[in-house]
């Protein structure tokens, strides 16, 4: 017995055979092959016109990339909407080593009990002067925008501070820059040089004026905190005290017993501090010109000296291959910092947090972080938090952290300028992961072309290639005020590794063909940089003979 079961949806929704059934539609383009998607006109005429230029040329047409940058105004932006919405002001978003919350990591003030967040071990870019020769000073703009550097050449170079592009270069002075630093209110610029002169300069690279400050090469420069008064200390043994808009020497301070390499003024107080070939390191009263105390811990010339951002600690980078901190308020020895091969050339702190980052001769950078535990009996020697074994491929004659410290940039003996900034979440090489150390054989390679010759960082290339394939125009034509016109002059290179020579710069004839890129791997110290940069050396680049002098 059939029955017929109610039906309780709507009489409309019940489907009912087509009344027309050739012209019912039925899905078909699922039975062909999937097609790319149509291509614009633009992208078809560029092709077109790529192809036409291999055909005539006869060379492959290298990929076009987007400059890589570090852009830390999304960071910000998130930084001051989480400072409004917090429930507390002790309050920071939780960071998880995982690629998805690389958008959400913030700059290293907002991590104030976190220091991993400040250790600038990833590789982004080197930046290269056209006119290759040792990078001596580096610093950023006091408003963080720009990198100037400072060449054994006499010549002030400026880069972006976002994208590391090549922006103006300046013939500042006729002799190696040793020397230059801002000051506090970013007004002026005082550099000084291998023959002893002293320069002001405006922001725009407007020099103001010009006159002999020492007998002697000038190793150190350093501005009061009131900016009224600025240090200087030289190869005469000397350190003077000048006045600043008068240009006038104020004081001489006499007490070391050979050169003076480094001198520093304390960030807030009426304290200066030296640094000298004796092996000693002085703490001077501007005030009066008088030693206010000697510490003799250091057994070989002290290179570099740097105060931490509070002012508590100074830090000594010295060829006996040691950094030590000493602790200005009990003037003790604070910690001893022993990880370096060959000597210490540089030390500067971070701006947020306790780390501490050191460059060596052999062209390493160490990160140590002060914040850790004392070193006990068990383990007496502190270790470096993170080791960039092969960053450079000479000494380290500088480095600067940027006023917020999520980059770093390192100055070399080897003729670049590098810019290193922290590593992401996720990384496999991270310093958010393995407990926060990085292993020092590894350098990110990360981003690098593809079609770039397969290089182990670290080994010279003693091809007589292009300079990793790169072809450069000639040097641009100099104008009014020393400034280049051509922005070819620069080499900006996203896909250099670090640790890599080249035997021909430029794979042309011409007065650098001949002299190899930067210094060979020896199994003894480096020589000095008046062996690795002669006047003759220099002569043959660029056909002047300067004054050759670093100790």
């Amino acid at each position: 017995m059939a029955t017929s079961i109610p039906v309780l949806l709507p009489s409309s929704s019940i489907p009912r055979p087509p009344q027309l059934p050739h012209l019912e539609w039925t899905p078909k383009r699922y039975l062909s092959d999937p097609q790319p998607p149509p291509m614009d006109d633009a992208r078809v005429l560029e092709q077109e016109m790529a192809a036409a230029r291999q055909m005539q040329d006869g060379k492959a047409v290298k990929k076009t990339r987007p400059r890589r940058t570090v852009d830390f105004n999304a960071g910000m932006g998130r930084w001051n909407l989480l400072r409004k919405h917090r429930p507390n002001s002790t309050y920071v978003s939780s960071m998880r080593p995982a690629p998805p919350y690389i958008i959400d990591l913030l700059p290293p003030i907002a991590y104030p009990a976190n220091s991993s967040t400040s250790l600038c071990t990833k590789f982004i870019h080197t930046s290269t002067n056209k006119i290759r020769c040792p990078v001596n000073v580096v610093a950023w703009t006091p408003e963080g925008r720009r990198v100037l550097t400072g060449s054994t050449s006499g010549e002030f170079t400026l880069w972006n501070g976002l994208t590391f592009n090549f922006e103006t270069i300046l013939q500042a002075h006729d002799s190696a820059v040793r020397a230059f630093q801002f000051t506090h209110s970013g007004a002026f610029l005082a550099s000084a040089d291998q023959n002893g002169i002293i320069k002001y300069f405006q922001p725009n690279m407007n020099n103001l004026t010009a006159w002999s400050g020492h007998r002697e090469a000038i190793r150190g420069l350093t501005f009061s905190p009131d900016d009224r008064r600025f240090a200087t200390a030289s190869d005469d043994s000397t350190i003077r005290i000048w006045s600043f808009e008068e240009s006038r020497e104020e004081r001489v301070l006499t007490g070391h017993g050979w050169d003076v390499k480094c001198v520093e003024w304390h960030p807030s107080k009426g304290l200066l501090v030296s640094g000298s070939k004796d092996n000693l390191i002085k703490f001077w009263d501007p005030r009066t010109g008088t030693v206010l105390s000697t510490l003799h811990q250091h057994k070989n010339t002290i290179q570099g000296l740097a105060w931490s951002p509070n002012g508590n600690f100074v830090a000594s980078a010295s060829r006996d291959q040691t950094v030590r901190v000493f602790d200005i308020r009990a003037m003790k020895e604070f910690r001893v910092l022993k990880g370096h091969k060959k000597e210490v050339c540089s030390v500067t702190w971070h701006p947020i947090h306790p780390i501490l980052v050191s460059g060596g001769s052999e062209g390493a950078v160490l990160h140590w972080d002060l914040g850790g535990p004392e070193p006990t009996a068990l383990q007496p020697v502190t270790q470096p938090r993170a080791t960039l074994s092969q960053a450079h491929d000479s000494n380290i004659w500088s480095m600067a952290f940027h006023p917020m410290g999520h980059l770093l940039v390192t100055a070399s003996n080897d003729h670049t300028t590098r810019f290193w900034s922290r590593e992401r979440p996720g990384d496999a090489t991270s310093v958010f992961s393995g407990g926060g150390e990085k292993p020092p054989e590894i350098i990110d390679m990360s981003g690098q072309d593809d079609e770039d010759d397969a290089m182990v960082p670290g080994f010279s290339y003693g091809g007589a290639n292009k300079w990793w394939g790169k072809e450069e125009g000639d040097a641009g034509g100099v104008g009014e005020g020393g400034y280049v016109q051509r922005e070819d002059v620069m080499m900006g290179s996203d896909d250099f590794i670090p640790g890599l020579g080249a035997a021909d710069p430029f794979g042309g004839p011409g007065p650098s063909a001949s002299a190899p890129a930067v210094a060979p791997k020896q199994s003894g110290p480096l020589p000095g940089q008046e062996e690795m940069w002669t006047a003759d050396s220099r002569a043959e680049d660029w056909g002047n003979r300067r004054e050759a002098g670093i100790d």
